[in-house]
């Protein structure tokens, strides 16, 4: 009788670094849920330190209104807007990298000889857009900053390709995501129950991008090897939100969004962007 074999313990790794507040202004973590992978934070603190606190320290003062989130903004969000207006004139550009690939095959047509002098005939080949990224919102120097307010969640797979792209090409020493933190849900409840514009059913649903959703893909590695910071928008970002609340009463019922149906991999529900 065959003897039993012990099976070895399984070892969890995760690319989730320690949270670590020391390398963030003070109030950051009070405004946005904050998950850095393979050392993104301290990449960009000690790599791109100019640009680190730029971009943490204009976040810092971001705020939304409540009539942001209510009123559609077309094929752009208010919110998507408000951002724009904070880094464009700070000189964040949105950027796009694209290259092809070269390559030499070098055929040696003397077997007996080696080294530098023996003969051989070089061809040239060339594949066109080998690398061709998507659009990321806002790059300065070495650091690419992109957001999702309210797009399809399938949007982060583009969003960490374009990432990945930048990376490996050696543009970004690391990239930062920003969404919406799944603490938003009772707001946006709030929101939809005390508007008197009503919000449509499908606005900021299940399949919309939230923090959620972009963990499991990074967790997946469809960010390849970039380091990625990940930002949620968390509730106190909203400006004034109780007294909006005094001056609205409740005008409807609504269901709630479950935070279990804000997580993994959906795709039945479009966003506004």
């Amino acid at each position: 009788m065959a003897k039993d074999t012990e099976i070895p313990p399984v070892i969890s790794i995760t690319s989730l670094d320690k949270e670590d507040r020391s390398l963030f202004p003070d109030g950051f973590f009070d405004l946005y849920e904050v998950l850095s992978y393979r050392n993104a934070a301290q990449i960009l603190s000690s790599s791109c330190p100019g640009e680190f606190r730029e971009l943490t320290r204009t976040l810092l003062g971001f705020r939304i209104a409540p009539d942001d989130i209510i009123l559609g903004g077309g094929n752009k969000s208010r919110v998507a807007k408000g951002v724009e207006a904070l880094f464009h004139p700070k000189g964040w550009r949105e950027t796009r990298v694209t290259a092809d690939l070269l390559i030499n095959r070098i055929t040696y047509t003397d077997p007996t000889k080696r080294g530098k002098s023996a003969p051989r005939v070089v061809e040239h080949y060339k594949i066109d857009s080998f690398v061709d990224g998507h659009k990321i919102d806002f790059v300065k120097n070495r650091v690419a900053f992109d957001m999702e307010w309210n797009s399809k969640d399938q949007t982060f797979d583009r969003d960490l390709y374009a990432l990945r792209s930048f990376y490996d090409c050696n543009i970004i020493a690391a990239g930062v995501l920003l969404t919406r933190s799944a603490e938003l849900v009772p707001a946006f409840t709030e929101l939809q129950r005390r508007s008197e514009k009503q919000m449509s059913k499908g606005k900021f649903g299940a399949s919309t991008t939230w923090m959620g959703k972009l963990k499991y893909r990074i967790e997946a590695g469809r960010g390849g090897g970039c380091p990625i910071l990940a930002l949620g928008f968390r509730p106190s970002l909203i400006k004034d939100f109780e007294q909006w609340k005094d001056a609205h009463p409740i005008r409807r019922q609504v269901e709630a969004l479950r935070e279990a149906d804000l997580q993994g991999d959906e795709d039945d529900e479009e966003g506004d962007g």
